[in-house]
């Protein structure tokens, strides 16, 4: 899988983003139905040694669970997702579509460490296929912990510092993070939001995604 390359940015505020981004495609294969699939998020974590684990988040699938809805859930002890819903669709003209919506994103693994606690009042995410390929598009609303633009490009990175100049960095977060395969064959996942913590090593680790849409043609 290919992602761009990331940018290092100061980590501290809050902001408002919106970002589409489209992988193109040479051909339909024939016969073959495009796809999408979504979630709101989910969680993997261990902390000071003890496991979070959510799975998948309000799944859809287009064909087999065309629409799904979670309330709000705690995940481990610091971490919770409020209402969210999802739609998996498959159109009559063959291609697909995914949306996913959901509010009250917080988790607050980091401020053990000292580090922020990170929110997102909103998320969206969502692909459609179309004739050459795939397009995603998500949104952020209320972000608290980092600072981002008002227009965020794809796999735009934030890197948390750690609590002190000689510690290894927190989490490097990725906004509207584009996963293509390599070769592309115009097929896309998009997330919102991916947190991966102490990716350096250090008191926790695995990846925390808000707001996932995947589509292939």
């Amino acid at each position: 899988m290919r992602r761009a390359s990331k940018i290092l940015v100061a980590a501290s505020g809050s902001c408002l983003g919106l970002c589409l981004t489209a992988v193109p495609v040479p051909a339909f294969a024939e016969g073959v139905a495009a796809t999408g699939a979504g979630s709101a998020g989910t969680v993997d974590v261990t902390v000071s040694g003890q496991p979070a684990r959510s799975g998948l988040l309000s799944p859809c699938l287009a064909g087999t669970t065309p629409a799904n809805r979670t309330d709000p859930v705690a995940v481990g002890t610091d971490t919770w997702y409020g209402t969210a819903t999802t739609t998996c669709t498959r159109n009559a003209d063959g291609t697909a579509g995914v949306r996913v919506s959901g509010e009250s994103f917080e988790t607050r693994i980091l401020s053990r460490y000292g580090g922020p606690i990170i929110r997102a009042r909103t998320y969206k995410a969502a692909c459609d296929t179309v004739e050459n390929g795939s397009r995603g598009q998500i949104a952020l609303s209320g972000i608290t912990g980092f600072t981002v633009p008002s227009t965020i490009p794809a796999n735009y990175t934030v890197t948390i510092p750690g609590a002190s100049p000689d510690t290894r960095p927190m989490a490097v977060i990725v906004l509207n993070e584009l996963i293509v395969p390599e070769p592309s064959d115009g097929s896309m996942v998009t997330n919102a939001m991916h947190i991966e913590l102490f990716p350096d090593g250090g008191p926790a680790s695995g990846d925390l995604v808000v707001g996932n849409a995947a589509c292939a043609p």
